[in-house]
């Protein structure tokens, strides 16, 4: 089998060019009519952002929710989205303005607004991809590499790599498949990480353990 050629991947942010949302009726505006890339940093990306830092929520549109507009509740239903247990972006658009909708119809006749300077910005982001040089020579090797991985190549390796042929995949795990049977447990040990609430660092650290243990087993 081929080495694993170890990437590495930095994000370079920019404005959407929607307006921004003043209050949740212009959120859920906007999120119906965003691109999907616009959708995909604001739930997927933020993982590699130096400036997100929110250990109670994983997605942008939460955060502001419960920051600026102090809506607990919402936030909370937002917060729980998993945006990789949906098979298409529409899936993910459309739970998350049933959710935005539900709150809105709760809130009748009021609309929450946030004072100026506090309003949500639409951001998206292009993906730069560098090759590290660096390679793991066989599946036995993946613990030590992985547990050296930068942020950035364990987000394209284990995140970003879903978005890419094999749809929902890891790099991973598409890399393994290559071994036969042989290396079958870890890719059911690595397919089994509740990996969406795990920080980077969390991550890193989950996918050597699992990779021990198997290891400890053979």
């Amino acid at each position: 089998m081929k080495p694993f050629a170890i990437k590495d991947c930095a994000l370079l942010v920019r404005m959407s060019g929607l307006p921004p949302a003043y209050n949740l009726r212009d959120l859920r505006e906007r999120i119906a009519v965003c691109a999907d890339d616009v959708l995909y940093h604001h739930f997927c990306e933020t993982p590699l952002r130096p400036t997100f830092d929110n250990p109670d929520y994983r997605n942008d549109f939460a955060v502001w929710t419960r920051k600026c507009l102090g809506d607990r509740m919402l936030a909370e239903r937002l917060g729980i989205v998993d945006p990789y247990a949906f098979e298409s972006t529409a899936q993910l658009r459309a739970a998350t303005l049933d959710l935005i909708e539900e709150r809105l119809a709760e809130l009748t006749p009021w609309v929450p607004t946030v004072r100026p300077g506090r309003e949500f910005f639409f951001l998206e982001a292009t993906t730069v991809v560098f090759d590290t040089g660096e390679q793991i020579p066989h599946p036995l090797a993946m613990p030590h590499a992985i547990r050296k991985m930068t942020d950035g190549s364990v987000f394209f390796h284990f995140l970003e790599s879903r978005r890419r042929h094999p749809v929902g995949v890891d790099d991973f795990s598409a890399w393994l498949r290559e071994t036969g049977d042989e290396f079958h447990p870890y890719i059911e040990a690595i397919g089994a990480i509740d990996f969406y609430f795990l920080t980077l660092k969390q991550l890193r650290a989950e996918i050597h353990r699992v990779l021990i243990e198997i290891e400890v087993m053979r």
